[in-house]
């Protein structure tokens, strides 16, 4: 009986624990990454967390592009995450007039790393 409970619990293990590698840490971000991180920290940080998976007042951002899809349902990709940050989303505004694409790029490359 040990025996059955203890396989039964490796294969539910094997099959069911998906965890999502940490993210990259900020000492080894490349200039664009590190960039993007202080967009991060000017644009999202008071809604969003980016390197703990525990909503905010919008959704963690840790893992987004590791999912196959955002929160929403809509793929997690850069053309659906960019369309996001520029229109807004549900209660998340549109933030097209407060970033420039440069900003959008590097918040992306810095949201791919975590």
């Amino acid at each position: 009986m040990i025996r059955i409970c203890f396989l039964l619990m490796a294969a539910c293990a094997l099959a069911g624990c998906k965890s999502t590698p940490p993210p990259t840490p900020l000492e080894q971000l490349n200039e664009q990454q590190m960039h993007g991180h202080a967009v991060f920290r000017a644009h999202c940080v008071a809604c969003h967390n980016d390197r703990v998976d525990k909503p905010l007042h919008g959704p963690p951002m840790l893992g987004v592009f590791k999912r196959p899809s955002l929160p929403s349902g809509a793929p997690a990709n850069d053309e659906r995450v960019t369309a996001t940050i520029l229109h807004g989303h549900g209660l998340m505004p549109a933030m097209g007039n407060t970033m420039d694409q440069q900003d959008i790029d590097d918040l992306l490359a810095y949201v791919h790393t975590l």
